[in-house]
């Protein structure tokens, strides 16, 4: 198998060949055909997560096929195709996951942070975090829906039934979010880098009643705010942006320090609530939804070869949408 493997902290990828590997019991073997890139891969490149472990192969947007089956494996079948998201494993004891909270588990393995993940031709995986993906749509369409749909949906929940909504970053979960919560006939404000126009006139493309700069207050209150982009400093603003009771959502696993404050933009029971993770329910119930949707998803494709050129134009803003690694077979 070849790899794009993290070698040390804050260095490029390194093209690998390494032996091809096999499952264990409740395992399987996926041979990859697309894997999206997220901006927490590069929080996993930059050292910036806890206890990093390297060298480590990154990538959680996983769309494959299986080609092996490890002993009692017998909810897949060979060649069925897959997705592989951010969540690889959990405790199934510790009293998170007994409470139904598996997002939480004290002991959980992440794909491609704390085991191997994407970006190569092929990932061994656990079975029961492996979700059957049919054979509607293409795997490098599929793949945002692994992390981006799956964390942008969790947070969708808990930002609350509110009609009028604000999207901080319009990236790759904001730009799916907006079409779910168009389809639930709520309104869509949209906020990007200021001065950035052409993100904000691909929001509005993809139904955003306004579009703007986050330094900029929408034209009406809003219910609810998530927040995707890593700044903290745009926590009081989302706050100032919501009404009274609104809930604004931190939607990554990373964010710069967040500012000082007044009281009074927390006041009248506003709320600041955080994401993290995924249960397999979350990606079951998405999953079964995306196709009702008619999700589209906006992507700029690389060969798996230039994924460092691919975190690079990330890092940058270079696209809009989400990147996704090719693997040829």
């Amino acid at each position: 198998m070849r790899a794009m493997v993290l070698k040390a902290l804050g260095q490029p990828l390194e093209c690998v060949e390494l032996a091809d590997r096999h499952p264990g019991p409740g395992q399987i073997r996926v041979k990859i055909a697309a894997c999206g890139v997220c901006r927490t891969d590069l929080h996993v490149i930059d050292g910036v997560l806890p206890n990093p472990h390297v060298p480590i192969i990154p990538g959680h947007e996983v769309v494959g096929r299986v080609d092996a089956l490890g002993e009692s494996v017998t909810a897949l079948h060979i060649g069925e195709r897959v997705g592989v998201p951010w969540l690889g494993h959990t405790c199934g004891t510790c009293p998170y996951c007994r409470a139904g909270k598996e997002n939480l588990c004290d002991h959980p393995l992440f794909t491609g942070y704390t085991r191997d993940g994407g970006f190569a031709t092929a990932a061994i995986v656990d079975a029961a975090y492996a979700f059957p993906l049919g054979e509607g749509g293409s795997d490098a369409s599929l793949a945002p829906l692994l992390c981006a749909g799956l964390i942008g949906w969790r947070s969708l929940t808990i930002a609350g039934d509110g009609k009028k909504i604000g999207l901080y970053g319009f990236g790759a979960a904001a730009h799916i979010v907006a079409q779910v919560a168009i389809w639930q006939g709520r309104t869509v404000y949209a906020f990007t880098r200021p001065g950035d126009t052409a993100t904000q006139g691909f929001a509005r493309s993809l139904g955003a009643t306004w579009a703007g700069g986050s330094d900029e207050m929408p034209p009406e209150q809003l219910n609810s705010a998530i927040i995707f982009a890593t700044a903290g400093d745009l926590i009081p603003l989302a706050l100032r942006a919501v009404c009274k009771g609104g809930r604004v959502v931190c939607a990554g696993i990373h964010m710069s320090d967040i500012p000082a404050f007044p009281y009074g933009l927390l006041w009248e029971e506003r709320q600041i609530l955080s994401v993290a993770n995924l249960t397999r329910e979350d990606g079951l119930k998405f999953l079964q939804l995306v196709s009702e949707i008619g999700i589209v998803t906006h992507i700029k494709t690389y060969p798996m070869e230039q994924a460092n050129t691919a975190l690079a134009d990330l890092r940058a803003g270079r696209f809009n949408g989400a990147a996704v690694l090719i693997t040829e077979s």
